[in-house]
């Protein structure tokens, strides 16, 4: 990763911590519960994404650098809470698809974000067994 990437990647993160704390607890917050590679614990990230029928489309600010990217690669069966209701899926990693030309279709004020802070965007479809 470029120096500017590998700098706006440790600030990004450093926010992240900060903010994302706040916001799993927020009730209608869409979350994305995956399990933990090294510990096995469930590792929920609040993130902004839409449903389209049976799936859940998001895009990964930093890609497979991104810690739920890599638990996901370890283990694709996830959870993803809608409006304060789980759904349990299996998520799949799509290095093919535009990620910018994908942020067109998901809520504007994420995907703002997204594209600003992020680096080696990365789209992921959760496919919602329930």
């Amino acid at each position: 990763m470029p120096h500017h990437n590998e700098r706006k990647y440790r600030i990004v993160a450093a926010f992240q911590r900060r903010f994302n704390a706040v916001m799993r607890r927020l009730p209608t917050q869409t979350l994305l519960e995956t399990t933990g590679r090294t510990s096995g614990l469930p590792r929920r990230t609040p993130l902004g994404g839409r449903r389209v029928g049976d799936s859940f489309w998001l895009v990964s600010e930093f890609g497979e650098r991104s810690q739920y990217v890599r638990n996901i690669k370890a283990d694709p069966r996830v959870r993803v809470r809608l409006r304060g209701r789980w759904h349990h899926g299996v998520a799949h990693l799509l290095p093919d698809d535009d990620p910018i030309a994908r942020l067109r279709g998901l809520p504007r004020v994420n995907s703002v974000g997204v594209r600003a802070m992020g680096a080696g965007l990365l789209t992921v479809r959760v496919d919602l067994t329930d």
